[in-house]
């Protein structure tokens, strides 16, 4: 009876692991279909807009049908927010995460610290996704700088948090800086940050090969000075 407990105990445990592996391979699948469908629609939206961008045409791209599409978003504003949460959430939380570092190594951590935290990880998407053609970093330009109600409320909802903390981090870091010029350096970091984010190749044509916007380090030496040298200026203004 032992025996034959221990045997079945055996046969029910690789069962499961078979169940398990069934079940990882099933996950990783649909994974991968979502990923396709959330690239596709990244590329969509920005050649036709939220507006434009339809789901047969965000089916077609994805090689999907549009049923499944309208399976796992049910709708095509809820496929636009969860493109834009996807990468947002992986920018930001890199940004949280280094500005965190700054943070718990000092009170007032060095300004040109906090403005590469600010930057790198925009830059390092922008080269990471440039194979799309900068497909997302279209479409972020193009909700900061609209007007409707919906744009603003997914600003809001998913930079809004990060960029309240770097704006107290500048603060943090030149203690003569106002919240409301803080607030203004923020925003002209970030219109810097967004342009250079789409990899569009021009700094690079412009400079006859010498400003190459494919090379994240280079460019991380030009901004992050730049930046400062700017949030300096309104600090001694």
């Amino acid at each position: 009876m032992g025996a034959q407990k221990i045997e079945s105990t055996f046969n029910n445990t690789n069962n499961n692991a078979a169940i398990s592996l069934e079940e990882a391979s099933k996950d990783a699948t649909a994974k991968r279909r979502f990923d396709v469908i959330l690239d596709a629609a990244e590329v969509t939206f920005a050649a036709l807009g939220a507006k434009g961008a339809t789901m047969r045409e965000i089916a077609e791209r994805a090689g999907v049908a549009q049923g499944l599409i309208h399976y796992h978003f049910a709708t095509k504003e809820k496929l636009f927010e969860r493109m834009v949460a996807r990468r947002s959430d992986h920018i930001n939380t890199a940004r949280a995460e280094m500005l965190a570092g700054l943070l718990a190594e000092a009170e007032h951590p060095a300004l040109h610290d906090v403005v590469e935290a600010l930057f790198r990880p925009t830059i390092e998407a922008g080269i990471t996704l440039a194979n799309d053609g900068s497909a997302f970093a279209r479409i972020l330009v193009t909700m900061a700088n609209s007007a409707e109600p919906r744009a603003q409320e997914l600003a809001e909802k998913y930079y809004d948090p990060i960029a309240r903390k770097f704006i107290a981090a500048l603060m943090l870091a030149e203690p003569k800086l106002s919240h409301e010029d803080a607030v203004w350096a923020y925003m002209f970091a970030i219109g810097v940050g967004m342009n250079m984010m789409a990899r569009t190749g021009r700094s690079l044509r412009l400079s006859d090969g010498a400003c190459d916007d494919g090379d994240a380090e280079l460019m991380l030496t030009k901004i992050v000075p730049f930046i400062c040298g700017g949030i300096q200026a309104l600090v001694n203004k």
